[in-house]
């Protein structure tokens, strides 16, 4: 594999730096790219790169033309389809199947959503009576929020950056981008697309770096950004949330989870074997919406833990570019330490290892990556800590339960707020468990089905606001009430 470098994007400019570190393959451990990393001098640069765009060409830009420029970085993106996947695949070891058919072409779809979507952004409009019986008429408009931190975690790396980017853009705002250290390049790749389609120098700037004492920091510190979207782990939010409190600037957060799944006795039992293990396995168990926790209606617990077992035993880990893997590593061996330390837990905590709880052999290169086994546990009490605290591994924790009251309670007794699935044949029930749910996305009979113009996000220590569709844009606006006097 070729070792690439990564470089800075500011103001249409790809800048080296003094201090670079290493991306190590979660593969094999073997080097993908040297990545240069931003000191605070080249942060303000970028900061100062993107509220000059704002006055300049890109503020006066008409929305025709700027959603014409979105398109134009969908379809970049698609014309380097084969660069963008073997980026993706070489910094988070996931199989080339998950990535060409999920990371990549949402990446795209993201920008042309939000195009469709801001063109027919309404706002509001009232008559007012006055005393002198002429009236006034009152209307908004809606301007940009201004320079937009953006902060995006290695799970889903273009995904998940597209999904922020592309409202941001479409509102009109300029962005200095930071992606997370394990994941630099498709972001990288993203700027190279985005200056071959013509988007104005400073629009978007992107910044390597860790997160304390490194560009995360100094992106969240800065007088010059506006607001600050982030996804990622609980703690990470509130740090920023810390930093960011001084200028009060807006936030939006997506955090982490602790979600639930619900498996009801009159389930469809092949949907929802299939269904539940999709959702805990996917992506080697790192998407924040997986359900870590699964409640089944007792008279189909053991034949339903044991179709979870056999599906969780049939996952490939190969390697990624072969078509019967299905399972990727980790993102890294220091994460890998963290979900190896609740596989231990689990076991000091009295839980019974239904399958996995270990490291794969493999007896090649990939026993220097960071694989670990797809893990089923029961017999746990609800408040032992392997069932309360995130993991963010390919691992959940499988209890029965008598009453549909009994579920309900026990899903919602968590910090988190962010997903859940109900599996039920009942509509009636569906509808009733997934309303009661104390989350900011419910499933019933699926997961990770979503319409993109729906609200999306997290409760408690899950988030704070939505994404997606109008929530999207409301953020990344700032609306300006005009009153005129008849």
């Amino acid at each position: 594999m070729n070792v690439q470098e990564r470089k800075n994007y500011i103001n249409g400019r790809f800048v080296g730096s003094a201090k670079q570190f290493t991306k190590l393959s979660p593969v094999d451990g073997s080097e993908v790219a040297i990545v240069h990393e931003a000191d605070r001098d080249m942060v303000d640069q970028a900061v100062q790169a993107a509220r000059g765009a704002l006055k300049g060409p890109w503020g006066r830009m008409p929305l025709q033309e700027r959603v014409d420029l979105l398109r134009r970085i969908a379809a970049g993106i698609e014309a380097r389809f084969e660069d963008f996947v073997a980026a993706e695949v070489a910094d988070t070891g996931k199989p080339v199947s998950l990535a060409s058919h999920l990371d990549i072409p949402r990446g795209a779809a993201n920008f042309r959503v939000f195009a469709d979507i801001v063109r027919t952004y309404g706002t509001e409009s009232y008559f007012l009576d006055t005393p002198d019986g002429k009236g006034a008429v009152n209307y908004a408009i809606r301007k940009p929020l201004g320079v937009v931190g953006v902060i995006s975690p290695w799970n889903l790396p273009l995904l998940l950056m597209t999904w922020k980017l592309a409202p941001a853009l479409a509102c009109g705002n300029t962005i200095v981008a930071k992606p997370s250290e394990e994941t630099p390049s498709t972001a990288t790749l993203l700027a190279e697309v985005m200056h071959g389609v013509g988007v104005p120098p400073g629009v978007f700037n992107v910044i390597h770096g860790f997160g304390p004492d490194s560009a995360g920091e100094f992106i969240t510190t800065h007088d010059g950004v506006d607001g600050i979207t982030f996804t990622g782990e609980t703690g990470t939010g509130s740090a920023i949330m810390k930093a960011v409190a001084p200028t009060v600037k807006p936030v939006s957060f997506e955090l982490g989870g602790k979600n639930a799944g619900i498996v009801f006795a009159d389930c469809d039992f092949d949907a929802a074997v299939a269904g539940m293990a999709n959702a805990i396995f996917s992506n080697c168990g790192q998407v924040c919406l997986a359900p870590e926790r699964v409640y089944v209606e007792r008279p189909l617990f053991e034949r339903f833990l044991a179709g979870l077992k056999q599906k969780a035993e049939g996952y490939i880990m190969g390697w990624p570019g072969e078509a019967k893997t299905s399972m990727g590593p980790l993102i890294s061996k220091l994460h890998r330490e963290k979900v190896l330390s609740y596989y231990e837990l689990a076991r000091k905590e009295g839980a019974t290892v239904v399958t996995g709880g270990g490291v794969p052999k493999f007896g090649d290169a990939r026993d220097n990556g960071a694989y670990v086994q797809p893990t089923l546990w029961t017999g746990l009490p609800e408040t032992a800590r392997t069932v309360r605290e995130e993991i963010f591994g390919p691992c959940a924790h499988i209890a029965p339960f008598d009453k549909e009251e009994e579920a309900i309670a026990m899903a919602n007794d968590t910090r988190y707020g962010l997903a859940s699935t109900v599996w039920t044949t009942n509509l009636s029930r569906g509808h009733r468990v997934a309303q009661a749910m104390e989350v900011g996305i419910s499933w019933v009979n699926c997961w990770f089905l979503r319409d993109l113009r729906t609200p999306f996000g997290g409760a408690k220590l899950s988030g704070i606001g939505r994404e997606g569709g109008l929530h999207s844009l409301n953020f990344y606006s700032e609306p300006t009430n005009v009153c005129v006097k008849l």
